[in-house]
């Protein structure tokens, strides 16, 4: 029997599996079809994303660097308000390889982790939990002390569990054209009702175009004219769920939820890599296997960590929905140099910050 078995070997399944591992507990990881396939994420991320890989990881992944974004009410060609920083403020890297090189580390451990594996029941006993999956071999059933469910914002594990879904699932859409663009501005268009759309230059791997909103909303149709504003053609298509607004719950008697499945994503962007490998690190810490008490510290740690973040960001996004003269007024009295971290909406009122407004008057 396993100490901890993790379905899902995205960034919080594989970080959470290379750190167990490395603490000496026994892990086996299960990903339903090939790491990083398919691709569902942006690759624009923090540069705090160093600090979760391995020391070689920049040279293999690294795309470009970003210093600010242009923000735009209308489309491409409606007035930019630029908000920057004069150091670097996020990359953007390769994301099925972040995907292969954190599974790499994981297997450097000492983890288990299989591919082609997808998970069918769970069943959580007194002691256990036991998992069937089926794989290239078959069907089989694994036990394990403890069940980490990092398999996306459409859980199998979090429906098995009956642990309560994310307070919103909103429809995603990226695709790539072969541009080179070696900008280090983003572009964000606050067109799409209650969310945005973005344009994000990958050096020569291209550029990322990408559009989210709720159900319901005709995605496809202001994605298409997004692309038509830019008077591009587009390859390589993908859609996801992105969710947004953690439930009160994530764990139950042996198990517990990390990254897009217990929704530890950003409101404002709905990124949620860093959010969900910074929880993983919670989980490594607080989780017994062979206590399932622990699991309640588990769930006071990164809610103590990420709540104030979660919570501003819920008010950043209302922002999107401001009437048009409300969004181009805001947008361009708060325009400029600015102090703050990609993912920490906290960073608005800290000191830095602070500086760098009253330097810019």
């Amino acid at each position: 029997m396993y100490d901890f078995l993790v379905v899902g070997v995205g960034p919080p399944g594989a970080r959470f599996a290379r750190r167990a591992a490395a603490e000496g507990y026994d892990v086996l990881a299960l990903e339903k079809g090939r790491i990083g396939e398919p691709l569902a994420c942006s690759g624009h991320v923090s540069t705090d994303i160093w600090e979760f890989t391995g020391e070689d990881a920049r040279e293999d992944l690294f795309q470009n660097e970003i210093y600010g974004a242009r923000f735009h009410v209308g489309g491409p060609t409606s007035d930019a308000y630029p908000f920057y920083k004069t150091d670097v403020a996020s990359n953007v890297i390769d994301r099925v390889g972040l995907d292969r090189h954190l599974a790499a580390l994981a297997r450097e451990a000492g983890a288990d982790v299989r591919e082609a594996h997808t998970v069918t029941s769970v069943t959580e006993h007194r002691d256990r939990v036991a998992v069937v999956a089926s794989g290239p071999d078959g069907t089989r059933e694994f036990e394990a002390k403890m069940l980490a469910g990092c398999d996306g914002p459409r859980s199998r594990v979090r429906d098995e569990l009956d642990l309560p879904r994310p307070e919103e699932l909103l429809h995603g859409v990226l695709a790539f054209s072969e541009e080179d663009d070696h900008q280090d501005f983003v572009d964000v268009h606050l067109t799409p009702p209650t969310f945005f759309a973005w344009r994000i230059p990958r050096g020569e791997a291209g550029v990322e175009y990408g559009l989210a909103a709720p159900p319901g909303v005709q995605v496809t149709k202001h994605f298409e004219d997004l692309i038509d504003g830019y008077e591009i053609d587009v390859a390589h298509r993908c859609s996801g769920a992105i969710p947004i607004g953690p439930p009160d719950r994530v764990t139950s008697r042996r198990g517990f939820l990390i990254g897009d499945a217990a929704a530890q994503t950003k409101p404002f962007t709905g990124g949620g890599i860093l959010y969900g490998m910074t929880s993983a690190d919670h989980a490594v810490r607080e989780i017994d296997p062979d206590r399932p008490a622990t699991l309640a510290a588990y769930e006071r740690a990164w809610r103590a960590d990420l709540e104030r973040e979660q919570q501003l960001g819920r008010w950043i996004r209302r922002a999107y929905s401001l009437p048009e003269p409300v969004q181009r007024l805001g947008l361009g009295s708060l325009s400029g140099e600015i102090g703050v971290h990609m993912d920490r909406p906290t960073s608005l009122v800290s000191l830095e910050h602070l500086k760098t407004m009253l330097s810019r008057r």
